[in-house]
Formats: structure tokens, C-alpha cells, sequence
């Protein structure tokens, strides 16, 4: 077989952009966000069958996050060794393996391996599927690809209890990854079909050095930010993220002289990219506790039932589908850096706005600004997706592919840990009231403070950010 080093760096020129692809890897995408969270409604059902605390069972959510998490950096050099095609379809089929042997699994580590094991498959399908439906779209078609590949990560937080929830009622909770066989099934199939071949180089070596500063400090990261979220004084846990940053930053020193680098890390001279790990991951950070304290918030403070709770935190669903056609008619009308900034400040109102809620508001109000929040957190996830790679040269995508996907995964752990944190720090210092409501109140205009910081680094940004993506400036100079 015949290989050419820099493997399928210039096809995005070659190409065209198709939607089935996109929506494709969207689906996959969709199992493996909605599988990192679906479980926390079933956690009763599953320590009552394997006879355990309820509380065991969150190793099997950490096992799975964490497995993702570490994953990722090697995905990026398996698809530039092997080809991003075989890597894709291997992944969705350990993924289906992986469900199915979670579902017959007759104890806690047969399925906490289990977990393991599709978060192998999932670490692969994220990045690599993202890298192919890249490469072959013109920086004309960005948004357009975007918008398919961005729902996954809007909808799924959202939609994982109502799912776990009426799959463990009515049937077992076994469904939750039996329903992922056929559909793994389906999605092998449609692999095959309308995942192109791609070239690859079979001689490109491994930067082992830098791989195991790289998952190291990943996983430490994850843990400790787990374990922060759901303890309340965890000495080990800040030890933990500590290593993790440690590893990182040697990891970053290591890279940037290493001959052969597991990332290149010159993407993050690129303004339009380096937005993902400034203003875009205090955005996915903030983003990501809102599933978390809302529905503590409306079962806690307002004496709601779970049930209830989920359905009213549903209109944050309704809201990201409802503006999903008109993500990439604003950003084409008025630009990266107009829409980045109005929608994290709007956010920030929305979170301000839900601090003072109570159970005397009227549910129709709590409903509505729900549904803004929603809509705003859609066009800044649509946003901030499509311009890290409005600048990024084809030989430079992979690498930017597999950070950006590590930088989700971490937000959205941070964002969890984050959240927990101001709960504890405002329930103890009763600084917005003793009442139980009081502490969500602090953590969410917390929350609503810390948004401000990504609209500052939006306001940054050069006024032609990503023109050549989203049109608004043909001529205008790369940020």
C-alpha cells in the first residue's frame, strides 16, 4: 500500500462537502456525549441489581469520562498512521462491542471495565470523526458542517436524565446501552458507505514522551475535577489537579522541542484558535454547570419533584433546537466576534436572571428564560466551534482537532467541579441568605460572573475574526 506522509492534508481542497458525512458523525457523536451522563438516573436500579451503595456505581461514570479524556491525544496520531477511516470505523465498532457487554454484565467490575472499554470507542470517535468531516469541507462550508457536528454536545447533557430515566422506568436499564447495538449497527453500515479513504503515513512515529505527559496530566485533571464536584473537602483532589496542570506544562515543554511532537502546538498562534482554550473554554465551563445546578436548584430550593424538574430544565432543549436554523444566518450577517460577544453576555444576563428565581415565580416565566438561555448557548457553541478553525492551515488540523477535543472534555468536567464548589463556598458562608435557595443563588451569579470573562476575551478579538468562514468580509486580514 502506498502512503504519503502529511496524510490527507490537502483534501479539504479536493473535496466537497457533504451532509450525510456531517450528520453521521454528529449521530456518533450524540451516543458517546449522551452515554458520559445518561447513567445518573439508572444509578438506583443498577446498585439494587448488583447488590451495592448507589454511590459505587459513580466509578462507572469516571471510568468512562476519564477513558474518553486520556483517549484523545492518541486518536489524533492513530488516524494520521493508520487513516482516519479505518480509525473511524473501529471506533464505532469497540463502541458497540463495549454497550453491548455492558448490558449482560452480572456485576460492578465486569461493567466498570465495560465502561472502560467503550470509552476507548468513544475516545476515538469524537476527534477522528470531527478530523474527517474537516478535511473534506471547504472553509466556505465551515459553518455549515459545524452547525451538524455542534448539537451533539448541546442536546445530549440535556436530554441523558429524561432518557436514562424513561428507559430504566419502563424497560431496565440494560436499554441504556442495549438501544446503542443497533444503532452502532446502522452506523458501521453508513461508515463504510460515505466515509471516504484517506491517505495516511505508515512510517510517522509516536512521541511516547510526550503521549504520557499528555494523558497523565489529562486524566489527573478529570479525577481531581470529579472528585471536587462531588466531595466537599477533598485535600488528595486539589493534590491531584495540581499534578495534572504539572504534567501538562511539562508536556507543553516537551512538545515544543521534540523533533517529531505528539501535537503542534503553533496553533495556538492563531488567534481565532487560541479563543477555544481562553474565552471558549470559560464558555463551555459555565455552559456545562447549568444541567448540573438547575435541576438541584428546582428539586432543593423549590420542592419539585424530579420528574418536574427535568421537563422545566427541557426548555434549555427547546431553546437550542428552536434557534439552530438561524446560528449560521447571524454569524454570516454579523460576524464571529458581534455573535460571540452578545451571546456569552446574554448568558450572563439569563444565569443573573435565574438567581432570582423562586417557587412563587410563575412556571411560564421560569420556562421562557430558560428557553433564551437555550437559544444563546446554542449560537455561542455554534460560534466558537466554527472559528478555531477558521485560521488553521490543513497541516495543522489534526493537532488542533485533538486539543480542541480535550479542552471539551475538560470544560465540561471543570464545569461540574466548578459548579459544586460555589454551591459548598455559599452554603457555608450564607452570603445570599441561610434559606436553601440562597447557595444556588451565589453559584449562579458566580457562574453569570465568570461568563463575563469570555465576553472580555471576545471583545478582543480582531473585528474580521473568521471572515473567511463566516463571509462577513471577504477581504478582511486573518485575526
Amino acid at each position: 500500500m502506498t502512503t504519503r506522509p502529511s496524510a490527507g492534508l490537502a483534501e479539504a481542497s479536493q473535496s466537497s462537502w457533504r451532509p450525510r458525512l456531517a450528520l453521521l458523525v454528529a449521530a456518533t457523536f450524540f451516543m458517546e456525549f449522551l452515554d458520559g451522563t445518561i447513567l445518573i438516573t439508572a444509578i438506583p436500579s443498577i446498585a439494587s441489581d448488583f447488590r451495592v451503595a448507589p454511590a459505587d456505581i459513580n466509578i462507572t461514570m469516571t471510568a468512562y469520562l476519564v477513558t474518553v479524556a486520556m483517549g484523545i491525544p492518541l486518536s489524533s496520531w492513530l488516524a494520521e498512521r493508520f487513516g482516519a477511516r479505518r480509525i473511524f470505523c473501529l471506533a464505532i465498532s469497540v463502541f458497540t462491542i463495549a454497550s453491548l457487554l455492558c448490558a449482560v454484565s452480572t456485576d460492578l467490575t465486569m461493567l466498570t471495565l465495560s465502561r472502560v472499554a467503550q470509552g476507548m470507542g468513544g475516545a476515538m470517535m469524537v476527534p477522528v470523526g470531527t478530523l474527517v468531516v474537516l478535511r473534506g469541507t471547504p472553509k466556505s462550508e465551515l459553518l455549515r458542517a459545524t452547525a451538524y457536528l455542534v448539537w451533539p454536545g448541546l442536546l445530549a447533557p440535556v436530554l441523558a436524565p429524561m432518557v436514562g430515566g424513561a428507559l430504566t422506568t419502563f424497560l431496565s436499564w440494560h436499554w441504556i446501552f442495549l438501544i446503542n447495538v443497533p444503532l452502532g449497527l446502522a452506523a458501521f453500515i453508513a461508515a463504510l458507505r460515505l466515509v471516504p479513504p484517506t491517505q495516511f503515513d505508515g512510517k510517522r512515529r509516536l512521541d511516547w514522551f510526550g503521549l504520557m505527559l499528555t494523558t497523565l496530566g489529562v486524566g489527573a485533571l478529570v479525577v481531581g475535577l470529579e472528585t471536587l464536584g462531588g466531595q466537599a473537602s477533598n485535600v488528595l483532589a486539589v493534590v491531584v489537579v495540581t499534578a495534572g496542570v504539572l504534567s501538562l506544562a511539562g508536556a507543553v515543554w516537551w512538545m515544543g522541542k521534540a523533533t517529531v511532537p505528539l501535537f503542534n502546538l503553533s496553533v495556538f498562534g492563531t488567534r481565532t484558535f487560541r479563543a477555544t482554550s481562553t474565552g471558549g473554554f470559560i464558555y463551555r465551563l459555565t455552559i456545562s454547570s447549568v444541567p448540573f445546578l438547575l435541576p438541584l436548584m428546582f428539586q432543593d430550593g423549590f420542592g419539585w419533584d424530579p420528574l418536574k424538574a427535568g421537563v422545566m430544565v427541557a426548555a434549555v432543549f427547546v431553546g437550542n433546537i428552536g434557534i439552530k436554523p438561524a446560528t449560521t444566518p447571524l454569524i454570516r450577517r454579523f460576524g464571529f466576534k458581534t455573535v460571540l460577544v452578545f451571546a456569552s453576555f446574554a448568558s450572563a444576563v439569563t444565569f443573573a436572571l435565574c438567581a432570582f428565581l423562586d417557587a412563587q415565580t410563575p412556571e411560564p416565566l421560569i420556562f421562557a428564560l430558560l428557553l433564551f438561555s437555550g437559544a444563546f448557548r446554542s449560537i455561542g457553541f455554534s460560534a466558537y466551534a466554527s472559528v478555531q478553525y477558521a485560521d488553521i492551515v490543513p497541516g495543522q488540523l489534526p493537532s488542533a482537532n485533538a486539543i480542541s477535543a480535550t479542552l471539551v472534555q475538560l470544560a465540561a468536567a471543570a464545569g461540574i467541579a466548578v459548579g459544586a464548589l460555589f454551591l459548598r463556598l455559599f452554603d457555608a458562608t450564607r452570603l445570599f441568605g441561610p434559606e436553601q435557595l440562597g447557595a444556588y443563588k451565589g453559584a449562579l451569579i458566580a457562574m453569570a460572573v465568570l461568563m463575563l470573562i469570555s465576553t472580555v476575551d471576545s471583545l478582543t478579538l480582531h473585528r474580521h475574526a473568521g471572515a473567511e468562514v463566516s463571509g462577513t468580509s471577504a477581504g478582511a486580514k486573518r485575526a
